[in-house]
């Protein structure tokens, strides 16, 4: 159990994101949770790494002074399991929007699959999504992209430590990546879907790590009140 001492002096909090939550929700559901719990107005909570709404998985949440420390989570090693599409590709390079594109995949074996896998490896340039929660003159991209705008986005550079291909079933690709801050696993399977002459776009994700932190600690969000309690 935790003391309202223990929040407001800081606690760090590991959450099972819901798919179809945003990372914001769950912050706004804990702060609920936590306020009504306690009798009290406000509490200082924020997340060490947003997570697409369509992606689930592993949620670090700091309250109370704990906050000050929220970049330390941020630049740690993250480890995300999921799956790609091949075959199509969408604006959002997932499913927050439909599929716009379609392409050949009958030329695309195995063997290339593993291979194009390859070439994530290290440091790379990428392009972020356009639907994306980064901002661009003050606005954020998904904003200006949902009324039609035409952004230009700069590559950046990001660190992949690994991308092991663990399955694959025409057009189906499950996969593990182990990445470093600001990484796109959509801009990922995107970009793998160019390489290999086709499209492709993620089609599930879960962050099942973050450092030392790793999904099988963490709470549901339905679970957080009876954690308190316990």
């Amino acid at each position: 159990m935790l003391t309202l001492k223990e929040l407001e002096e800081g606690s760090v909090l590991l959450i099972n994101k819901p798919k179809n939550w945003s990372s914001f929700d769950v912050v706004k559901k804990i702060r609920s949770i936590i306020k009504e719990k306690y009798g009290i107005k406000k509490i200082k909570i924020g997340h060490a790494g947003t997570l697409d709404p369509l992606a689930e998985g592993l949620l670090i949440l700091c309250t109370g002074k704990k906050t000050k420390e929220i970049i330390n989570y941020q630049n740690q090693k993250k480890i995300y399991c999921g799956e790609i599409t091949l075959g199509g590709t969408t604006p959002s390079y997932d499913l927050e929007t439909k599929v716009s594109m379609e392409f050949n995949t009958s030329h695309i074996t195995n063997a290339m699959i593993i291979e194009k896998a390859k070439s994530f490896i290290g440091k790379i340039e990428q392009r972020p999504p356009i639907f994306s929660a980064l901002k661009q003159d003050g606005e954020r991209l998904y904003k200006r992209a949902r009324r039609g705008e035409v952004v230009k986005i700069k590559c950046r550079e990001v660190y992949v430590e690994r991308f092991d291909i663990l399955e694959i079933n025409m057009p189906k690709i499950l996969f593990k990546v182990t990445c470093g801050k600001g990484t796109y696993i959509r801009s990922i399977a995107h970009d793998l879907g160019k390489k290999l002459n086709s499209g492709a776009y993620l089609s599930a994700l879960s962050r099942v790590s973050i450092g030392r932190y790793n999904l099988e600690q963490a709470i549901e969000v339905c679970d957080f009140d009876k954690f308190l309690n316990s």
